[in-house]
């Protein structure tokens, strides 16, 4: 009787290894799957997130050459620093510096026309664009500076 015993133990306890062994492979293989869709995600970002910023420098060059309806050319400026400001915001590759530049750069584009609407404002904000476009660490804080040359009390 006793040897039986032993003998449903010794089965037990392998088949509980045995499955505690597959969990742990089948959590191993779900905890790579996820760091893997996780990275493909963040590159997806960074490319909307750079084509946004591209769109703002077209929608500058386009508003300093328009000829027609300036207003729509502003809205739409507008319309594409806010999607590159909300990608910015999902990237774990930008510092929170350089989330909080991109959407101080986005509030004084939307909150200030008055100020931003000049060519040599926008033609500093395209300038600063590019920089980050080109993965230039002084687009960054060009684009600080800029923030911090508006007149926020004022129109």
């Amino acid at each position: 009787m006793r040897t039986s015993q032993e003998s449903l133990m010794k089965r037990r306890m392998i088949s509980a290894i045995i499955l505690f062994a597959v969990t742990l492979v089948a959590l191993l293989v779900f905890i790579g799957l996820y760091i893997d869709e996780t990275k493909r995600t963040q590159e997806k970002y960074y490319i909307q997130y750079t084509a946004n910023l591209s769109h703002v420098s077209e929608d500058i060059d386009s508003y300093l050459n328009a000829e027609g309806d300036i207003d729509f050319r502003y809205v739409r400026l507008i319309s594409d620093m806010s999607s590159a400001d909300s990608f910015a915001f999902l990237l774990d590759r930008l510092s929170d510096d350089r989330k909080k530049t991109i959407n101080e750069l986005h509030a004084c584009i939307m909150r200030y026309p008055e100020q931003m609407q000049t060519e040599e404002k926008l033609t500093e904000v395209k300038k600063a664009v590019e920089d980050i476009l080109a993965e230039l660490d002084q687009g960054y804080e060009e684009a600080q500076a800029l923030v911090d040359s508006i007149d926020k009390q004022g129109h």
